[in-house]
């Protein structure tokens, strides 16, 4: 049985996240994630030990849009809790028992060379069109990119801006002041689903709390969505099932609710 899952602020939260959005009050936390020498990213205790029964009874999945990189923060997927998969960079690597599966990588690398752009030809076109964002840029190795938008552009059009870039085989998300340009050949959905086709089995379920989650949740058959998430605002509640609680407390409920699936 596979499970995948969302990490940051879906079961695993930052010390921002948890300020923004509460729900630590008389909960030990267990940290999970460190960064310079620091704590950064904390889980309930209760949630850390389902997920620590979950994952010796399942397959759990860790499905991210952070680079492996930053992805290795997480010092409990290192020492206690050992994955045979996780999906970093938005669907464009497989880990496969902490490896990049190079497999993917290829099919990845050929389709995007088959289907999209390549970004700097994309930036060309965004300029050619008149296309200037205010804010911070940042390019994911040869990946994808994102400004963080400081002010959206004047009579700003994500319909347009989204039809514009599809003819080049791109696509754009805005989540919150973030605002990505993703080659449509990366995609969580589908190294979700090539996973499980390698396994010979399907995903039972699973959880997330923006629009780019959303891509790989289709391929689950019961979709765990935080009240506090992008997600939450965006879908019919029929799609999707409401986590009651918000902050931390959300990850604690999603992981009650994926190992009731599994007993």
């Amino acid at each position: 049985m596979i499970f995948a899952s969302d990490l940051d602020r879906t079961l695993m939260y930052s010390v921002r996240a948890m300020a923004e959005l509460g729900g630590q009050e008389n909960d030990l936390l267990k940290p999970v994630e460190k960064k310079d020498g620091r704590w950064v990213g904390f889980m309930t205790e209760v949630a850390y030990l389902n997920l620590k029964e979950l994952c010796q009874q399942s397959l759990f999945i860790p499905v991210t849009t952070r680079t492996t990189q930053q992805f290795d923060r997480f010092i409990i997927f290192k020492k206690e809790i050992p994955l045979q998969y996780a999906i970093t960079t938005n669907g464009a690597y497989i880990l496969y028992r902490g490896e990049q599966l190079e497999e993917w990588s290829t099919h990845i690398l050929q389709t995007m060379k088959r289907e999209a752009a390549a970004m700097d030809e994309m930036f060309a076109l965004l300029k050619q069109e008149g296309y200037v964002f205010e804010g911070t840029f940042r390019q994911i190795e040869d990946a994808f990119f994102y400004y963080t938008l400081t002010t959206l552009p004047s009579k700003f059009d994500k319909n347009a801006l989204q039809a514009f870039v599809s003819i080049y085989g791109w696509r754009v998300s805005l989540q919150g002041r973030k605002l990505y340009f993703i080659p449509k050949a990366i995609s969580k959905g589908a190294a979700l689903e090539f996973i499980c086709q390698r396994e010979g089995t399907c995903c039972v379920a699973g959880a997330g709390d923006s629009m780019l989650d959303w891509d790989f949740l289709q391929h689950c058959h019961h979709r765990f969505v935080p009240r506090h998430g992008e997600l939450a605002n965006s879908l019919a509640n029929d799609s999707v099932h409401l986590i009651d609680q918000s902050g931390i407390k959300a990850g604690e409920e999603i992981l009650r609710y994926f190992y009731q699936l599994l007993t």
